[in-house]
């Protein structure tokens, strides 16, 4: 696994009442949404990213108002071959 660090402002925190480990969460979730959404990820890698199953992922794009299923011929194969 890749770690990255980023540098927040303090303020953010307190600003959005946040703990850090849930901060850090949404914002790899927003992340994944984003690229799942551009077409850089498939849905079952933007889940593992994100920490979640396949089913929780397509759960929150679904919340959030999002194509739950886009195809390409690409990430057909790929969300194919994971079952």
């Amino acid at each position: 696994m890749v770690r990255l660090t980023i540098d927040i402002p303090e303020e953010a925190f307190s600003a959005l009442r946040e703990e850090r480990e849930r901060f850090a969460a949404e914002m790899r979730l927003a992340a994944t949404v984003q690229w799942y959404h551009e077409g850089r990820l498939s849905g079952s890698k933007a889940a593992q990213i994100a920490g979640m199953s396949r089913l929780e992922f397509l759960d929150e794009l679904a919340r959030r108002r999002l194509d739950v299923v886009k195809v390409d011929l690409f990430h057909l194969r790929e969300e194919l071959a994971v079952g």
